[in-house]
């Protein structure tokens, strides 16, 4: 039952973005409320406020808020964050959804990734709310960064932080440029930096 539930729950959370964004869209966010999002996802009010609170939460929200510490050890290895990170960026994109269209290719895709993430960057609300989860992404990987015990646990809350708000940062400079090239270029270049704490996953391998 549980995995039935977890199901129906991730696909609600999907029909119910895509279809905000599809009103966003046409609309323009501010335009848009609640009870119009669930009408379009064929949900109730109440799905929607429960699964994402806010307007602000259906573009911000991903599966990731809802690991637990076991599913999230699973996924990023605390001595190549930056490594677990790309791969998660480019498994993503390379789903059918988010792959542009070729016969619109160089112009900004209108599905995937570009629909959520252009509203973090002209909507002053929901940038908020994105920092927001930023933040609360970096409290929960801080003790995953700090086990390994290559840092200090002050070392490993600034670190964290510049992972996560620096994954941000790059995203931004994707939308900037016109997401025409793929997200993990961007993390990948913008990451570089951070190498010298965390060395890829071949490197640490290396030196073990």
């Amino acid at each position: 039952m549980t995995g039935l539930r977890e199901r129906w729950r991730l696909r609600a959370m999907h029909t119910i973005q895509e279809r905000a964004l599809d009103l966003f869209d046409e609309k323009g966010f501010g335009a848009v409320t609640i009870e119009e999002i669930a009408a379009a996802a064929e949900v109730s009010p109440s799905t929607v406020y429960r699964l994402f609170g806010t307007k602000e939460g259906i573009i911000v929200a991903d599966e990731f808020d809802t690991m637990s510490a076991e599913e999230l050890e699973g996924i990023v290895d605390p001595h190549d964050p930056i490594g677990s990170l790309l791969r998660s960026v480019r498994a993503d994109e390379s789903t059918p959804e988010h792959t542009p269209d070729s016969q619109n290719a160089g112009a900004p895709p209108d599905t995937g990734p570009w629909r959520r993430v252009r509203y973090h960057f002209t909507e002053p609300s929901v940038r908020m709310a994105a920092c927001a989860s930023a933040d609360r992404t970096s409290q929960r990987l801080t003790p995953l960064i700090a086990s390994t015990g290559n840092l200090t646990e002050t070392q490993a809350r600034v670190a964290t932080n510049a992972l996560v708000f620096g994954y941000f940062a790059a995203l931004e400079q994707w939308y900037l440029d016109g997401g025409n090239r793929p997200i993990a270029d961007y993390v990948e270049d913008g990451m570089r930096p951070l190498r010298g704490i965390w060395p890829s996953s071949a490197d640490y391998g290396d030196s073990a």
